[in-house]
């Protein structure tokens, strides 16, 4: 989760500061931030919780590291903060866990060496403390914007004998630029940082109670209740959380909690695509794949009656037998004379520049020894020596495509026939319905020649221009469909629609109605129940 979590905490003296962040890093540490990695550095013997490894090692120096690094740190001055502002000793490098399973670094320092995140976690910090309070100012509330981020606050206050109100000021947020992710986060950062809440609380009213007992300070203000209640401190004006709470290893403590949460709120949410409703092409060819299987289910069970009936055929009855089709719905010839087929020599839609179309509008065979009629296909493979008939070569709905070897061209060698496929074939297109010369035809095919022929477009960009074209005019044929079939409307109204579609010229009519042909029968009984549907039926008042 791209998120900090920071301890904050009002000084007497110098006003809000931050004390303690934890932020998660993605990318490489900054340079130095390795240094720790050899021996002699102080690094301490790791550990394993939650999947996170625990170590020591962070960058060469924090904020408030002294002289050298105030020049360059946009933290406070030293001599701009008290123990009560300090939380890492000077020189302290600050935590590192590494989470091995994503490779994410959790960092934590008292502040963050970036500038622009110095400020967003010092405004916040500042936000939490004094505007952004909630009723009673202890408790959770939410503030932010899309420039500063957006921000969790829980503030709440930890027992010390010698504060002001017996009491100092503090607050947990946690601070990302995702209002929705953190929204939704609400109800589990609120049980996790109250938890780590409670138990500050609980070890500072121990050592709140024990020097009560020692030397109660109530009595004592009381008896100097005229003179300067700072000058009474004897100069201690604020005092650490770790003496507040007598925890030395309080810091390493928050590092491992606040790495936690980070991982733990950032695994409990994850965004899924949610892709739409399935296109008409996956609805056509699932309802192939259950027709095939229905078909393969009493293919088998009639088998298995003819081999009860006639368990021993003689070779010639066994010859005339049809043997089982694959499972190819496009085969559909007579799967006696088919014949295993050689791999196809194109690679994609730009190396043939073949029409696209909706699963359910082909019906293809792909090789045949003979002429299969309309009915059973609309693409027919066949050998060159097989005769058309010659009412389908004078017909305006039958088009020919004669595929004849090229010859051999001095522009193309013979190395290079793996890349230049084509060129060794020539193709010859012939039809009964005459092609006048001004023909703009369909716009979809306009549009698919200039995305093929523009060779500034990788295939893969083509591939998807193609598919988002399909689908574009695949919905205005829903529309169509609806309008016309289920709705029965007149013809001038569906003149009105097809101009608003853009497809009211001749050539983009007749392919929204061939086009009509491959909606699946799914989508159809869908509309049709819904009008049919007793709400439907209801007469109109």
């Amino acid at each position: 989760m791209n998120a900090i979590v920071a301890l904050c905490h009002f000084c007497e003296l110098h006003g809000p500061r931050t004390l303690f962040c934890t932020e998660v890093l993605h990318a490489p540490l900054p340079q130095g931030a390795g240094n720790g990695d050899s021996p002699g550095q102080g690094e301490q013997a790791e550990e394993e919780e939650g999947g996170i490894q625990m170590s020591s090692r962070i960058r060469a120096h924090s904020p408030a590291e002294g002289a050298s690094a105030e020049s360059s740190s946009p933290g406070p001055k030293k001599s701009d903060m008290c123990e009560g502002c300090r939380s890492l000793a000077a020189g302290h490098p600050g935590y590192i866990s590494h989470d091995k399973e994503t490779s994410i670094k959790y960092v934590s320092h008292q502040h963050p060496n970036h500038p622009q995140l110095f400020s967003i976690v010092r405004q916040a910090c500042v936000r939490s403390l004094s505007c952004e309070v909630c009723p009673g100012r202890e408790g959770p509330i939410f503030f932010g914007d899309e420039q500063h981020g957006f921000v969790f606050s829980h503030t709440f206050f930890i027992k010390d004998s010698l504060a002001r109100g017996f009491q100092r000021w503090y607050s947990i947020i946690a601070i990302m630029m995702d209002r929705i992710y953190l929204i939704n986060s609400w109800p589990f950062l609120l049980g996790k940082i109250r938890g780590i809440i409670d138990e500050l609380q609980g070890k500072a009213l121990k050592v709140f109670e024990a020097e009560q007992f020692g030397c109660p300070q109530r009595a004592q203000r009381m008896n100097t209740a005229f003179t300067p209640f700072l000058h009474q401190r004897n100069g201690n004006a604020a005092r650490s959380l770790t003496s507040l709470t007598s925890d030395d290893n309080l810091w390493a403590c928050l590092h491992t909690s606040f790495a936690w949460l980070l991982k733990a709120c950032g695994s409990r949410l994850t965004e899924k695509l949610l892709e739409g409703a399935p296109t008409e092409d996956t609805l056509v060819q699932m309802e192939k794949l259950a027709d095939l299987e229905e078909e393969s289910e009493s293919w088998d069970n009639s088998e298995a009656e003819e081999e009860e009936k006639a368990p021993v055929l003689s070779e010639g009855a066994e010859g005339r037998e049809l043997t089982k089709c694959p499972t190819d719905s496009s085969l559909l010839s007579d799967c006696g004379n088919w014949q295993p087929r050689k791999l196809s020599v194109f690679k994609s839609l730009r190396h043939m520049r073949q029409t696209m179309l909706p699963v359910g509008c082909v019906r293809v065979i792909p090789y045949s020894n003979q002429y299969e009629e309309a009915y059973r296909c609309n693409f027919l493979g066949l050998s060159p020596h097989v005769q058309i008939p010659a009412h389908v070569l004078s017909s305006e709905f039958a088009v020919v495509v004669e595929a004849h070897t090229a010859p051999r061209s001095g522009l193309h060698p013979a190395g290079c026939e793996g890349d230049q496929s084509l060129s060794k074939y020539e193709f010859v297109v012939t039809s009964g319905s005459p092609v006048a010369a001004d023909r703009v035809g369909p716009t979809i095919l306009n549009k698919m020649e200039a995305a093929l022929t523009n060779q500034n477009l990788s295939v893969g960009v083509v591939d998807q221009c193609l598919v988002c074209l399909k689908e574009e005019w695949m919905n205005k044929v829903k529309v169509l469909f609806k309008f016309t079939k289920v709705d029965s409307r007149p013809k001038e109204d569906t003149q009105k629609l097809l101009t608003i579609l853009g497809a009211s010229e001749e050539d983009n009519v007749k392919l929204l109605k061939f086009w009509m042909t491959g909606l699946s029968k799914t989508y159809k009984s869908h509309l049709m129940s819904t009008v049919r549907s007793p709400t439907a039926s209801e007469p109109r008042n």
